[in-house]
């Protein structure tokens, strides 16, 4: 299909699902505005990649951090175009695309009919105004033998406690197949004040008060997604987006919040961050909320070399353990079994383990690794993890003993730390035989509160299946083959003034029949 035959199934593809487009059935009034400023001013992005296609998105805002991003209530047509080169001289997929006021006019086009692990380039035009260019490449065909694989591993970008440059990084390493970004895209707090003598400076404010409402949520995304580095990394690459907790509300678990908020009334807040959270993301419109929640677990195989389990590890979860005196919608203890992923998501990870790959990869978002921390002095805020959640870690071991895994690498982030290691087998013995590898990414810009300086962590002596514990912002970088997967743990020397450089804290490989990292 060239860029100027398509059909009519082409056009409902492009515009996203048949349930939110059955306007195409008419004839739709169009509005034609004229724009003065760039339209594509949140970027482009790619996503979830198939071996013949993969997920594109725009979002039409002219004015991005006004209400509506400065568009009329109207809808409003756009082109899309995907090319062999990033001339566009070998354009071999084209269409249109219909963004609609309902949501914010984002656009989620799924492209489908292309050549597995091929580079791809693509762009929108709207009223003779081209995007950026984005690239994306597919993944390997169904059961085809892969050489290798790059992704990177990021998440937790607090925008007022350091700058994207670690974006800016990804977005310049060398050929990723793609990002896995484990949540928290956005943090819902107010603008902070002065920092007080000893804390984080803040670089940069969020605008307005602790946000609720959706266009609160959507003035939000708009304000990161402007930022150029974040930009960057996202025409750069596909990302497999997740979502944390920041993406809603601090702590949030299931139909609670971490205040005293009635469920029925938190729920109002989650749907309309929710919808905000898809509107932003280029996931496919099967993600698109349903009651108020995405079905965002997924998965996606990359030949026979990597399947990708991407999991919610927020919204069927139990209700928390209390970690301090007062704290709202949490209990001192369960008089049942708790569940970090909910019964339906748990029998469709372990459906999915059997696939036959030779690496299995669990986006499981928070840390599963016990973790002592009988060396630090604050307190603890290990319940929001796995650690919070020990009946549901122990069915996670039993699904992968008894299946025989040994392949089994979970991914993730949250703590704002890297944790490198493995899961041991036995709950209460640290030092028992590995069950599971775990590469914990520390944040993009996010800072802990571990209150321990940069360098070696004395808690390191307590917790022998950890090889590294180390607080410094950057990601995680992971060149996989079928002998062996290398975990580079990339660090930014700075992320309070532009031009912080990058470099490598520590490499780790892995073996697909030895759960565990050595040094490289």
């Amino acid at each position: 299909m060239t860029a100027r035959l398509f059909n009519r199934r082409t056009l409902l593809v492009a515009g996203g699902q048949a349930a939110l487009l059955a306007g195409l059935a008419g004839a739709p009034v169009l509005a034609a505005p004229k724009f003065l400023e760039d339209p594509f001013s949140l970027g482009v992005a790619s996503g979830d990649p198939t071996p013949d296609g993969f997920v594109i998105w725009t979002r039409l805002a002219p004015r991005p951090l006004e209400p509506h991003g400065g568009m009329p209530a109207e809808l409003v047509e756009l082109a899309w175009e995907v090319a062999e080169d990033d001339g566009f001289r070998r354009i071999v997929r084209a269409g249109t695309a219909f963004a609609r006021p309902e949501l914010a006019h984002a656009v989620h086009v799924e492209v489908f009919g292309l050549g597995s692990h091929r580079r791809y380039w693509y762009r929108f035009v709207v009223d003779g105004i081209r995007s950026d260019t984005g690239t994306v490449r597919t993944a390997p065909a169904a059961g085809a033998a892969v050489d290798r694989l790059r992704i990177a591993v990021a998440g937790c970008q607090q925008y007022e406690r350091g700058l994207f440059t670690a974006w800016r990084h990804i977005g310049q390493e060398a050929d990723l197949d793609f990002v896995y970004h484990y949540g928290d895209y956005i943090y819902e707090g107010k603008a902070a004040g002065s920092a007080a003598a000893g804390q984080v400076p803040i670089v940069r404010r969020h605008t307005g008060d602790e946000i609720y409402s959706l266009d609160d949520y959507r003035q939000r995304y708009a304000l990161y997604k402007v930022d150029p580095d974040l930009r960057a990394a996202h025409a750069a690459a596909a990302f497999l987006p997740s979502f944390d907790d920041h993406e809603v509300e601090n702590d949030w678990a299931g139909d609670l919040d971490s205040s005293r908020t009635p469920p029925e009334i938190f729920r109002l807040r989650r749907a309309a961050a929710m919808q905000a959270w898809y509107e932003h993301m280029p996931v496919r419109p099967s993600q698109f909320p349903q009651y108020g929640l995405p079905r965002a677990y997924r998965r996606l195989d990359f030949g026979r070399l990597l399947r990708v389990n991407l999991l919610d590890k927020r919204s069927y979860r139990s209700i928390r353990l209390c970690e301090r005196p007062g704290d709202g919608n949490c209990v001192d203890r369960r008089d049942h079994p708790d569940t970090m992923l909910g019964e339906a998501q748990e029998r469709w990870l372990g459906e999915g383990l059997d696939g036959g790959a030779t690496w299995n990869m669990l986006g499981l978002g928070g840390l599963v690794m016990p973790f002592d921390r009988s060396a630090q002095k604050v307190p603890s805020n290990g319940f929001d993890n796995w650690t919070g959640y020990p009946d549901a870690r122990e069915r996670l071991l039993a699904m992968i003993r008894d299946r025989k895994l040994d392949n089994v690498v979970i991914t993730g982030g949250d703590s704002h730390m890297f944790f490198i290691g493995h899961l041991p087998s036995r709950r209460d013995d640290l030092e028992s035989a590995p069950a599971a590898t775990e590469l914990h990414a520390t944040s993009i810009s996010s800072t802990s509160s571990n209150g321990m300086p940069i360098g070696p962590d004395p808690r390191a002596a307590t917790n022998p299946h950890m090889a590294t514990i180390h607080d410094q912002r950057g990601y995680l970088l992971c060149d996989i083959d079928a002998k062996g997967w290398s975990a580079s743990l990339r660090v930014v020397d700075q992320v309070l003034t532009p031009g912080g450089a990058i470099s490598t804290l520590a490499r780790y490989g892995i073996r697909p029949d030895r759960p565990g990292v050595s040094r490289l």
